[in-house]
């Protein structure tokens, strides 16, 4: 998608690689200001070097609600505004799916914390900021199993993507546009490709045909989508749930 977000700042979290770099990305090349963060510094540090001088990496963990409020206040006081924040961090924390009894309460809690509750520390610290402007974009980037059933197994991760979804719908009353990317089966970081290796070629071919486009998705498509809800033509849209998915 083409367009200019020159002059406004951008926050991404979970920038560290997949959707996030990608994110943060098409930001940049569009000559945004763009703020990222995530656990991972070495990763993060290839993205602020992929994205160029205009972007800035910090580590966060963004279930930390002091370290959110930090970050969030500190690119604040280096540019005077919040015009769009990404709320991309998240994913299944090198877990995999179990029976429900054999669930433990810290698998289940750390899950539901990165995936969930960190968009709402996140939303909550841009707030004031957005309030006063009267404009702002949240995009919160959920998964397809928020809208149905996990294909990993994992129930904590599909529980907080639809809670994060259920988060996004309460938030768009607050004064400025909050939408929701839910997307598809995408080859992004190590957990998707174990994941999509472990399917064969039988379960593979599967997964494609379910699929009405026939293909997988690229973390470009999920950027494409975030930059069309970031951008001025996305200004009477708000509390939406976008399946960026190739079609069911």
């Amino acid at each position: 998608m083409k367009g200019d977000f020159r002059g406004r700042t951008v926050r991404v979290t979970g920038a560290a690689h997949g959707f996030g770099r990608a994110i943060a990305g098409a930001f940049g090349v569009r000559d945004a200001d763009v703020f990222v963060c995530d656990v991972v510094e070495d990763e993060l540090a290839e993205t602020v070097a992929i994205v160029g001088d205009r972007c800035v990496g910090t580590a966060v963990d963004v279930t930390d609600r002091s370290a959110v409020h930090r970050w969030v206040n500190e690119a604040y006081r280096r540019t005077g505004r919040i015009d769009v924040l990404v709320n991309n961090a998240g994913g299944v924390l090198g877990q995999v799916g179990k029976p429900l009894d054999e669930v433990s309460p810290a698998e289940w809690e750390s899950i539901v914390a990165v995936n969930q509750t960190a968009s709402f520390w996140t939303a909550q610290a841009v707030a004031p900021a957005m309030k006063r402007a009267r404009a702002g974009r949240i995009i919160n980037i959920s998964s397809g199993a928020g809208l149905g059933v996990s294909k990993t197994g994992i129930q904590a991760c599909a529980s907080a993507k639809a809670g994060q979804i259920g988060l996004t719908r309460q938030l768009a009353h607050f004064g400025t546009t909050v939408n929701n990317v839910a997307p598809g089966f995408v080859l992004s970081n190590p957990a998707t490709e174990r994941q999509w290796e472990s399917y064969g070629p039988e379960g593979q071919n599967r997964l494609l045909e379910g699929i009405a486009l026939k293909r997988l998705g690229t973390p470009a498509d999920i950027a494409h989508a975030v930059l069309f809800l970031a951008s001025d033509h996305a200004g009477w849209i708000s509390g939406v749930v976008l399946p960026v998915d190739g079609g069911k």
